[in-house]
């Protein structure tokens, strides 16, 4: 665990940011980069511990930002609609290379691209590499986030070449852990609520396997990545070891609740069908993963029990 650093913390208000600050903030100066459009996001920023700093990145002004932090962690995204690709780019890309310009005097950098940056392969089960083909994926649920995350990683190579940051670019794979729904406890445990509710889980292609990473391994794996960065900058996929498909954890969500899960296939034309990453450079880097899927599945259902026992009424 990092401990007396200064950290810029970017997507500070998000789901991943908070879980990262809960982590790092006892041990570290933690400041908090996001828009804060709100005056709750500022006040959860404060009571998480970090020190918020509010910057849009889409239109950067770093001068109230201070430019002697010794690590910079990234996971500021945007996700928008097809009309929106210059706008996506403009946030999800420009502003984090000025960002690691302003904060070039950091021992390093971590900047989380996505496994959404891979071509879909021929076959689904095939374990993408980070030397695989980018760039041809399309997806439905937020179009300008393919293109704008191969920006983001051209982007941050360019900086690290240019600015001497040493930098670890991690492709992130399907994350999960507590909290609820799609905003809180990532894709596998939005699909366990919906089972357990009755509700159908829609999907683009069955059995369509992951490769999903617990949110307290990805805590472990920090300090190792940002040991692992270098110039040019190393390029990780950061992924669980199992290999799940979504059908998987919805028959286990179902198992758990005693109800049948109904899979309502859509496919999208270039949408991908699979989203296996290779764990090979991972592990030599961080070691192999501690928590076991089935294994946290099941004690994320029984806390979601819990949860909703507790929130009904009488």
């Amino acid at each position: 665990m990092l401990k007396n650093e200064k950290i810029l913390l970017t997507g500070a208000t998000g789901t991943l940011g908070k879980m990262i600050a809960c982590a790092l903030a006892p041990y570290n100066e933690l400041w908090g980069l996001a828009r804060y459009s709100g005056s709750a996001s500022l006040r959860v920023a404060q009571e998480l511990g970090m020190r918020p700093v509010a910057i849009d990145l889409e239109r950067p002004s770093f001068d109230q930002l201070p430019g002697d932090f010794t690590y910079l962690l990234h996971f500021a995204h945007t996700r928008r609609g097809a009309d929106a690709f210059p706008e996506s780019i403009q946030v999800n890309a420009v502003g984090p290379g000025l960002l690691m310009q302003h904060c070039r005097a950091v021992k390093a950098a971590l900047i989380v691209s996505s496994s959404a940056v891979y071509t879909p392969p021929q076959d689904v089960w095939h374990p993408l590499n980070e030397r695989d083909p980018t760039g041809g994926a399309f997806a439905p649920w937020a179009p300008t986030s393919p293109v704008s995350k191969v920006s983001l990683e051209a982007t941050a190579r360019l900086a690290a070449e240019a600015f001497g940051i040493r930098t670890t670019i991690a492709r992130l794979n399907a994350t999960y852990g507590s909290g609820r729904g799609m905003s809180g406890g990532g894709m596998p445990i939005a699909d366990m609520e919906a089972v357990a509710k009755g509700e159908p889980v829609r999907t683009f292609a069955d059995p369509y396997p992951h490769s999903p990473i617990h949110f307290d391994d990805m805590i472990d794996h920090i300090e190792p990545l940002l040991a692992a960065a270098s110039v040019p900058a190393t390029t990780v996929n950061w992924c669980g070891d199992e290999v799940v498909t979504q059908r998987q954890w919805c028959e286990l969500a179902g198992s758990l609740s005693t109800r049948t899960p109904k899979l309502i296939v859509g496919h999208v034309p270039g949408a991908p069908c699979g989203n296996i990453a290779d764990a090979t450079l991972r592990r030599s880097i961080t070691g192999p993963c501690k928590r076991q899927f089935t294994e946290s599945f099941t004690a994320l259902y029984a806390a979601f029990v819990s949860e909703q026992s507790a929130t009904e009424p009488g």
